[in-house]
């Protein structure tokens, strides 16, 4: 069995880039780095118009009967 080494953080980052660049290319490589964050800017977009969709006085029974339920539940 071989023995595994771990790399330093900044080691690693800097062969994913390279292995990128590499196999897509540079444009293809920072499109993909910047998925992560369009991708949470749109879980922000996405949860901002649930909020105003949201019957905040129903919401917040569901959460209290909920509560009481599982308190119930242990006891």
């Amino acid at each position: 069995m071989t023995e595994h080494v771990y790399l330093e953080g900044d080691e690693v980052v800097r062969r994913a880039v390279e292995a990128l660049v590499r196999d897509l290319g540079p444009v293809e490589a920072m499109r993909f780095l910047s998925l992560r964050r369009a991708r949470a800017f749109n879980s922000v977009t996405h949860h901002r118009q649930w909020q105003d969709s949201l019957d905040k006085d129903r919401f917040l029974e569901e959460v209290f009967r909920a509560n009481e339920e599982s308190a119930s539940d242990q006891a």
